[in-house]
């Protein structure tokens, strides 16, 4: 059995780690590659957007946004960005109590698992500025206390 003064040096670390990750790059090689087979298409090789992101095709459905610093992607937890891909955008939107929106992103759930996206998630948040990503991770934190 582990002393409290143990288990407290034992979390301050793992604090002290999972903020210093933070920091770092790691490998997004792998979110590269499917970020490529699976999204560009629709988002841009480079995350920039299908033109006139903003405004509704003739169908009602919202094109593509950028997925890079310009974009609005940052602005969403993780849990949001996961469930979205996952789900896709009308579903995702109907679960956070969004009805009847109609998104042109479709579910990945029979495509990428959900490390897969992570991985892709990875990719993107790669491309933000620190400040941007600071912000994202806060919210994505913030969430976290919330669930």
């Amino acid at each position: 059995m582990l002393g409290p003064a143990l288990v407290l040096v034992a979390i301050g670390a793992l604090v002290f780690t999972s903020r210093e990750n933070r920091t770092h790059r790691i490998d997004t090689s792998i979110g590269a590659e499917l970020y490529a087979a699976n999204c560009a298409s629709c988002h841009g090789v480079n995350l920039e957007v299908e033109p006139d992101w903003q405004t509704p095709k003739s169908d009602g459905i919202l094109p593509a946004p950028p997925h890079d610093e310009n974009g609005h992607t940052w602005h969403h937890s993780d849990r949001q960005l996961l469930a979205y891909i996952k789900l896709g955008g009308t579903e995702a939107l109907a679960q956070d109590g969004v009805a009847g929106f109609k998104s042109g992103m479709p579910d990945f759930a029979g495509v990428l698992n959900d490390a897969e996206i992570a991985a892709v998630m990875d990719f993107i948040k790669s491309s933000w500025p620190e400040e941007i990503r600071d912000i994202q991770q806060l919210r994505t934190e913030t969430e976290e206390e919330i669930y």
